[in-house]
């Protein structure tokens, strides 16, 4: 018999929604409260986001850094997101991060400054376990961001599009194109443009001549258009020129001096980089890998002879976790950083416009941060009064307050009751069933998570 054609005995069986009764479709909470933005799922990638619980740190981001003007000199280039907490990470700095960078990116920022800049922003984030020592690897980060998220790609559209607007004031952009892939990918096709009747050297032509353009190095990829076998030029192309140059300087001149340049040719005037735990840099450097990282990002942005140090095209937005200061604070002081964005002094009244720090989540955001996933996998739309179902605010209290105001710890608590309550038939969950227990699981930093009491259970539905 052939092992193609038999079939096993034990038939896959639709499994029974045990958090139907609860009306949802399963269990909305994430097993582990990690922020990771390719993911399908939108429990891990920040989709389901609560900004009300924020608006005191996005208030201020979009105030001191998006709405003031790139064409102000003294506009700030280097801030800092900290963290007030030390009881570890989980305090929801990632997703706000990643759903403010969305936000930017979905008109590059032109509703968030009312129209004074026009940005695109970009989420660094080192890896662990020391990868990132040298500025020289951090550049390589940046640049692989820069591709990933298609801003290269997005700066050669509004380079053609805005040229052949100019050739051809009739030509209507939304005949041709539907999305954003859409122009990236017709944009960079020589095919489309001869089945369009548009002559390609034209438009090369009217990019080339550009004064921004004009001052980039003439192997720079946008002048070998012409000359690649009628290729034009693409994120891949670009790719492949940065890996061919060499190491140091001439790397650090096509990001902080070439890229900017074209970025401005494109209408752009500005970006913000967020790095995102930050610490993963310090955390494996020698003390003067400290202060050589330190100086050249001095360099690269205030004082240095790149494009992007004479004007302050990317606004570095660092993320530190509660004490990192303290880690890279002689290396600030040595190589002068210190005195142009000081670093943040925890406990200080009033911090100043470079420094967001970022508070433990208070009772009433817990409220809002349980009841937004749980709508989100609602089968059938609840009254306000039964938003929490099957908790309650008390035990939505109890939650916060036994998880220390954390919003992973508490996210990751909220999977496991809600989980154990189902496979108990339990509802409502009460602020009983939930303790700190010695045998609760805990997160990768050693934190204990709750769970839900181990105290006999009884079926609710047998007693109705």
């Amino acid at each position: 018999m052939s092992k193609y054609t038999t079939k096993p005995e034990a038939v896959p069986s639709r499994a029974h929604n045990k958090y139907e009764r609860y009306s949802l479709r399963e269990n909305p909470f994430p097993v582990n409260p990690i922020i990771n933005p390719d993911s399908p799922d939108d429990r891990m990638n920040g989709v389901i986001y609560d900004p009300s619980i924020r608006t005191a740190e996005y208030d201020k981001v979009v105030s001191n850094f998006i709405k003031v003007p790139q064409t102000e000199p003294n506009h700030l280039r280097l801030g800092y997101i900290v963290d007030t907490s030390y009881i570890g990470r989980g305090n929801g700095k990632s997703a706000f991060i990643v759903n403010l960078q969305k936000e930017i990116n979905r008109d590059f920022a032109l509703t968030l400054s009312q129209s004074q800049n026009k940005c695109f922003a970009v989420r660094l984030r080192p890896e662990g376990g020391g990868s990132i020592k040298t500025f020289e690897r951090f550049i390589e980060l940046f640049v692989d961001e820069l591709f990933d998220s298609h801003i290269i790609a997005d700066a050669l559209v509004a380079l053609r599009l805005s040229a052949i607007l100019a050739i051809d004031e009739t030509f209507d952009a939304d005949q041709h194109f539907t999305t954003d892939d859409d122009y990236r990918d017709k944009l960079s096709q020589m095919e489309w443009y001869r089945d369009n009747r548009l002559d390609y050297r034209h438009i090369n032509h009217r990019i080339l001549s550009n004064e921004y353009i004009q001052s980039l190095p003439p192997d720079f990829p946008l002048f070998q258009d012409n000359r690649l076998f009628g290729r034009v030029s693409n994120e891949s192309t670009f790719r492949d020129y940065f890996v061919s140059l060499r190491r140091g300087k001439p790397k650090s001149e096509f990001v902080f001096s070439h890229l900017v340049n074209m970025f401005i040719a494109a209408g752009f005037n500005g970006a913000y980089v967020f790095v995102d735990d930050f610490e993963r840099i310090p955390d494996f450097q020698s003390g003067r890998q400290k202060r050589d990282f330190a100086t050249q990002l001095r360099t690269f942005v205030f004082d240095g002879s790149y494009t992007n140090a004479s004007i302050g095209f990317y606004n570095f937005i660092l993320v530190l976790h509660a004490g990192v200061q303290g880690m890279i604070q002689e290396a600030w002081e040595l190589s002068g950083l210190e005195h142009r964005a000081p670093l943040p002094h925890q406990g200080a009244a009033n911090a100043p416009s470079h420094i967001i720090f970022f508070n433990k989540i208070t009772t009433e955001n817990t409220y809002s941060l349980i009841g937004k996933y749980l709508e989100s996998y609602r089968i059938t739309k609840m009254d306000e009064s039964d938003m929490l179902f099957p908790f309650s605010r008390e035990t939505v209290s109890r939650l916060a307050e036994i998880n220390e105001y954390n919003c992973t710890k508490i996210l990751k608590s909220a999977y496991e009751v809600l989980k154990k309550a189902a496979d108990n038939n339990i509802s409502p969950i009460t602020p009983d069933m939930i303790v700190a227990d010695e045998d609760d699981i805990s997160d990768d930093l050693g934190n204990r998570l709750t769970g839900i009491h181990n105290a006999p259970t009884k079926n609710l539905l047998d007693e109705e």
